[in-house]
């Protein structure tokens, strides 16, 4: 069923696309995409998007070929074509070294050529741009005011995952670099690419406002027995009013996941299968620092074959070693006014999976020292659809560490089946007086 649904999506999103009118340019006589007219539909994130002039100058790259490095061409082009510009790049490129682009002022980029990470991993392990959050790394970065990046359907973003997961499968503790990095982007768009294969997540949003992302395919799938690894579709970071929408995506963990200080966000109308699901947090990792997520709306979604639906995840008030390049514990804040509502599960382990003992397997530890963030203002609004068998009759799973770190938990229509047809909830440490038909037993 989910196959059915994601290629009739997918042909949708691709028509849609399609329909674009190109321009053409004077300076190479060639078809050259125009910026799509995207707007966020049914909801947006509380303002309207900022306006984005006509761009009046274009600069083509040309591709040199035979895996030579692209990015000092491409570096070029963007300096040239800064402020009221649109950067071509329509050939088959290749980045071999790592590219600051957060100097941006009012630039497009029509991608409907591909981008190739090289996948040279001891240059990338000393050169990619470091974050210190969950020991993030990237490729390169975009940032600055009023940028879109549009495909048209046809544009490409190629990660080379494949070699990262190989090399990963004996050192578990590589760092793997990002695919596309917003970092310190205010109004913007990405919209009509296909992102295949990132040696980690898709795409972060970091530092970030005011962004919208449409019409998007994610792909990450491997060729031998070393599996995908984390391969998030969309991670927002520190950043506010973000809408994300329209897209297909299939990979192997969080399908979106809003890590902390996301606020104002929209994820609608996306297509997900094999992943963690749509997941706030993990939240409360760093003892000294304070994490919110707060008016998140998630609506009209599918999830499919993944370990969860909808996830709440926050680490407990303990260090916890988790895995080898993850781990923490004992941060505080809270995560307020989240909706999901119209959305679809098929065959996923939890339909709902709160958590506030993230990484940590010692139920002990968890008890002694609970969770510091906050969770409240819940609400799982018309929910539908099936569960896997790994936990049957159990669909979802709600575990607080007390009544005073969790309130305000809604639920309205949720009519989730397991296979044997059965609706069991795991209900501890909050009130459940409003989760609407739920029949919560104890863990």
């Amino acid at each position: 069923m989910f196959r059915k649904v994601t290629e009739i999506t997918l042909v949708a999103v691709l028509a849609t696309l399609a329909a674009a009118s190109p321009a053409v340019d004077s300076h190479i006589n060639k078809a050259v995409l125009q910026r799509p007219n995207i707007v966020p539909f049914p909801h947006n994130c509380g303002r309207p998007q900022p306006h984005s002039p006509h761009r009046t100058k274009r600069c083509s790259v040309k591709a040199l070929g035979r895996g030579k490095d692209d990015a000092p061409h491409i570096l070029a082009a963007f300096h040239d074509c800064n402020n009221g510009g649109t950067v071509v790049l329509d050939g088959a490129y290749t980045i071999a070294t790592a590219l600051d682009l957060t100097f941006l002022r009012s630039v497009d980029v029509a991608l409907s050529g591909s981008i190739a990470f090289k996948p040279d991993i001891d240059y990338w392990v000393a050169h990619s741009f470091q974050y210190a959050f969950q020991t993030s790394t990237a490729f390169w970065k975009i940032g600055g005011k009023d940028v879109n990046i549009y495909g048209g359907g046809k544009g490409v973003i190629n990660g080379n995952g494949q070699p990262w997961w190989d090399a990963f499968a004996s050192n578990s503790s590589l760092l793997r670099p990002i695919s596309l990095v917003l970092d310190g982007l205010h109004g913007g768009s990405v919209s009509g690419i296909h992102m295949i294969n990132p040696p980690n997540w898709f795409n972060l949003i970091a530092n970030s406002s005011d962004i919208l992302i449409s019409d998007m395919v994610l792909t990450a799938k491997s060729s031998n027995s070393n599996s995908v690894k984390n391969s998030d579709g969309w991670d927002t970071y520190r950043s506010d009013h973000v809408v994300i929408q329209n897209s297909v995506v299939d990979n192997t963990d969080d399908c979106v996941s809003f890590k902390p200080n996301s606020t104002n966000i929209v994820v609608q109308g996306l297509k997900c299968n094999g992943s963690h699901g749509i997941s706030v947090g993990s939240l409360g990792q760093y003892i000294d620092q304070y994490d919110i997520v707060e008016n998140v709306t998630i609506y009209n979604n599918t999830m499919s074959n993944a370990s969860d639906a909808a996830r709440i995840k926050v680490w407990p008030g303990v260090h916890s070693e988790f895995q080898p390049i993850l781990s923490g514990g004992g941060g505080s804040g809270y995560v307020k006014n989240i909706t999901y509502e119209r959305y679809e599960s098929i065959n996923n382990d939890w339909a709902i999976e709160v958590n506030q003992c993230y990484g940590q397997s010692n139920k002990t530890l968890c008890e002694l020292y609970p969770s510091n963030m906050t969770i409240s203002d819940i609400y799982f609004i018309d929910m539908w659809g099936t569960t896997s068998s790994k936990y049957d009759p159990k669909v979802g799973t709600l575990v607080c560490s007390s009544p005073k770190q969790c309130y305000n938990f809604h639920a309205k229509n949720v009519t989730i089946k397991s296979p044997k047809g059965k609706s069991q909830w795991v209900c501890s440490n909050f009130d459940t007086s409003d989760l609407e038909g739920f029949d919560c037993i104890s863990g």
